[in-house]
């Protein structure tokens, strides 16, 4: 009903700033919540940031806290993940998803994305 498409990922020195993008189509629902979550090899998917339908509520994970942030255009059906001074820690395949409301877990979302790779040299 929903399809997600991340854009944005690349290769990026310590310090450096992304901005990712995913574009909602098909059957869209501007009041579901959006999420971002991360893998990386070996490692299992997880949970990054999430906001709600309105935008007025966003919640982080701690490692991101103060350097990601999250929002949202309902009118271009579009969320973003600003990320700042990123670490090598930050490298991974970065996932959107949709869901009916806020979470943190990987079962709550209806929908996702491709994922988009980024990487973080040291």
């Amino acid at each position: 009903q929903v399809q997600l498409v991340e854009s944005g990922g690349g290769l990026v020195r310590t310090g450096g700033s992304l901005r990712l993008s995913c574009v909602a189509s098909g059957r869209t629902y501007s009041r579901y919540a959006r999420g971002w979550f991360r893998q990386a090899p070996g490692k299992e998917r997880e949970f990054v940031a999430a906001i709600n339908w309105s935008g007025s509520s966003t919640y982080y994970t701690d490692s991101v806290k103060g350097r990601f942030t999250i929002s949202r255009d309902n009118a271009k059906n579009t969320a973003y993940l600003q990320m700042n001074s990123l670490t090598p820690e930050d490298t991974a395949v970065y996932y959107c998803a949709a869901a009916k409301a806020p979470s943190t877990v990987v079962v709550s979302y209806d929908y996702w994305g491709q994922g988009t790779q980024v990487t973080v040299s040291s």
